[in-house]
């Protein structure tokens, strides 16, 4: 008789665990690496994505931050104290060019433009949409500047490399362009610190939602395999139903089809038949065959076929 259908085995020898730390290290191997797969695919998404779901998003991310939340001082002295680093530089670049805008306009007697951006938009962290807000105060702004200086920003543009807006505000005389110009400059640096800070807190958020996934499949996984083996255990089947079901759902894993097909229709395959505990039949007149072994093996297959979990 085959060995991978019948195996002498003690009745009191211990099984081992079905959850040791070889299946704790596969699983956190088999999640870290789905966490990268998926981390990588987000990763190419655009931000007018993140625009589209602007509203959802910053739900989620409040969520993601509630950690981060606790870190901002209680005791804010200045205005804009409250909020993160990044944010903060962002709000100062602005007021700094808000400031600047409205020197010229109120120089040049143009009417003051409105602007859009306030502390509260930025609190509790940057988010993707803002950038059109940040976009609608910079052309209000430069529209102020082209009416006030018409013939020098004719040398000059808003889509100018940062380089040569600044080379550009080191030459002018007049100190309003001046701040106005670097102002605008370091809106744009500020801006990107804030869109690669949102990223990552975005993938952080989107990683922790994978493993939330992850870890609640493999519990999954885990309460399927405890009904397996209780049912084969109930039946009283001559056979570690935990070595059975755990090598079956290893397999799956590769395989679902094929490791299903083989439990159903050759279940040693996974764990041996174990002789020892076949019971004699006719009170004990007859003794366990290895044909009793093979017809058991069927029976497990056909049982575990038609069984429900």
């Amino acid at each position: 008789m085959s060995n991978a259908i019948l195996e002498e085995k003690p009745q009191n020898t211990e099984v081992e665990s079905l959850f040791n730390d070889d299946d704790d290290a596969e699983f956190e191997k088999l999640l870290q690496e789905f966490i990268s797969s998926e981390i990588t695919d987000e990763d190419t998404e655009t931000m007018a994505s993140d625009y589209k779901e602007a509203h959802k998003q910053e739900e989620a991310e409040k969520l993601s931050l509630s950690e981060e939340i606790d870190d901002i001082p209680v005791d804010a002295s200045s205005s804009s104290s409250k909020l993160y680093e990044e944010e903060k530089n962002l709000f100062d670049a602005h007021e700094n060019f808000s400031n600047a805008i409205f020197q010229i306009a109120d120089k040049n007697n143009i009417k003051r433009p409105s602007f859009k951006i306030t502390e509260d938009l930025l609190y509790p962290r940057y988010k993707p949409y803002l950038g059109e807000k940040f976009g609608y105060d910079s052309l209000a702004g430069w529209d102020v500047m082209i009416k006030a200086y018409p013939t020098r920003i004719m040398n000059i543009n808003p889509g100018a490399k940062d380089e040569e807006l600044l080379e550009y505000a080191e030459k002018t005389t007049d100190e309003d362009l001046q701040m106005a110009i670097i102002s605008y400059v370091e809106i744009l640096i500020e801006l990107e610190s804030c869109e690669i800070a949102y990223e990552k807190r975005r993938l952080k958020a989107k990683r922790r939602k994978i493993e939330k996934e992850v870890i609640e499949e493999h519990q999954r996984r885990i309460d399927k395999m405890k009904k397996y083996i209780s049912a084969i255990e109930e039946k009283k089947f001559p056979i570690d139903a935990e070595k059975l079901i755990k090598n079956y759902f290893k397999t799956s894993r590769k395989d679902a089809d094929g490791a299903f097909k083989v439990l159903t229709n050759n279940p040693a395959t996974f764990a041996p038949i174990e002789t020892s505990k076949i019971k004699d039949r006719f009170f004990g007149l007859i003794k366990a065959k290895p044909e009793d072994g093979i017809r058991i093996n069927k029976e497990l297959g056909l049982f575990l076929k038609k069984l429900k979990v």
